[in-house]
């Protein structure tokens, strides 16, 4: 089963992978990072395919992508 982790430390909140995801597997996160920052963090766990497109999209590197 795929999984993805967002790096919170890494994050700016740009929400980019939100958008792009085909399956609404991320939202914003309803916390401050220690950056000061609303990062991006997996919404539904089970319904990420790992298409890798958040990866691809992300600009700040945030985003792992295990198949």
């Amino acid at each position: 089963m795929p999984k993805i982790e967002v790096d919170q430390k890494l994050c700016k909140g740009c929400y980019l992978c939100v958008k792009v995801c085909p399956k609404k597997c991320l939202r914003k996160s309803d916390k401050f990072s220690k950056t000061g920052y609303y990062p991006s963090e997996m919404a539904d766990e089970k319904a990420c395919i790992g298409c890798t497109m958040c990866y691809q999209v992300c600009p700040d590197l945030a985003i792992t992508v295990f198949k």
